[in-house]
């Protein structure tokens, strides 16, 4: 097994295509696949399996990837710090739901780091995928919720990953709505105070099980709904549409502004979030620096009150 090796398996995993990772490598078709096809023989597994899109990853596969991208991490710190006579570049990614505390904490990480040299990564994605970033490390940290509705499946879920999930804090579900809407003048909303208004809620893509939904009472039939893929685009549409989602209660002058409130909604719900890691690899630095900035902001609401 070669560090070159390694990359190939990384790249064809990031391209989905052994022709498309070729490509990308500047190699021929037939070199890429003898050298998957000699590292599998070697390591006694099959890490790809074929179809006519292109290739996908077994279940070993993945796990392989996982070792592949932490060794290949390591392997970049050392020649940053011996070959190249660099200073060290910072490398941390974290994979989240759709939460402004979340880029709150993100903007201090970079901001402290202004004078390093780094690559940090933030992504806002769906359940599954936060999940498989995860589990494959391509993100050390996963941001995400659970709820009296989807703890069991989404704990089990994250435990056959190999992932242990951490609480950071509970909260009790609000609405987001624009400042006009006529439910902001309310100290509390109910789910039927809602009906007339449209629901905003993030797409899960394929995996669109009710358990993967971002937002509480997800079950509770309305007759209008609207699905978005990002944050910028579901508060444009609350401001524009007298529209809302359901979520912790947790907004962020800074980056959303003052047209949007958080509503406290009658519900027996909760939400529990937390962040989930690899069971069998520690932290790093950065990733803990990133929790105690989150924790940090988190810690100035009061939970007892929302």
């Amino acid at each position: 097994m070669t560090f070159q090796q390694l990359k190939y398996i990384i790249t064809i995993a990031e391209c989905g295509s052994i022709t498309s990772a070729a490509q990308k490598l500047f190699i021929t078709q037939p070199s890429l696949s003898k050298a998957v096809a000699d590292l599998e023989s070697e390591m006694g597994i099959t890490i790809f399996y074929r179809n006519n899109r292109g290739v996908y990853l077994s279940k070993d596969g993945l796990r392989f990837l996982s070792y592949a991208r932490q060794i290949m991490e390591q392997v970049r710190l050392l020649e940053q710090q011996y070959k190249k006579k660099e200073p060290i570049r910072r490398v941390f990614s974290i994979s989240a739901q759709h939460y402004a505390f979340v880029v709150n904490a993100f903007v201090v990480l970079v901001k402290k780091h202004e004078k390093s040299n780094y690559e940090f990564t933030l992504r806002e994605s769906r359940t599954f995928d936060i999940i498989e970033d995860v589990r494959t490390y391509k993100s050390e940290l996963g941001i995400l919720f659970l709820s009296n509705f989807n703890r069991e499946i989404i704990s089990r879920i994250i435990q056959n990953a190999d992932l242990k999930f951490t609480p950071l804090f509970t909260a009790k579900p609000h609405v987001f709505i624009s400042r006009t809407n006529p439910l902001a003048k309310k100290v509390c909303v109910t789910l039927n105070d809602l009906k007339k208004f449209p629901r905003l809620t993030f797409e899960q893509g394929a995996d669109n099980s009710f358990y993967y939904a971002e937002e509480p009472h997800i079950t509770e039939e309305t007759n209008k709904n609207i699905i978005v893929t990002d944050r910028a685009t579901l508060f444009n549409l609350i401001i524009g549409l007298d529209g809302y989602t359901i979520s912790s209660g947790i907004l962020s002058s800074d980056l959303n502004g003052t047209d949007i409130v958080a509503i406290p909604l009658e519900s027996n719900e909760i939400m529990e979030i937390g962040y989930i890691i690899q069971t069998n690899r520690p932290l790093s630095k950065i990733g803990k620096r990133y929790l105690e900035y989150l924790k940090n902001y988190i810690n100035q609401f009061d939970f007892s009150k929302k």
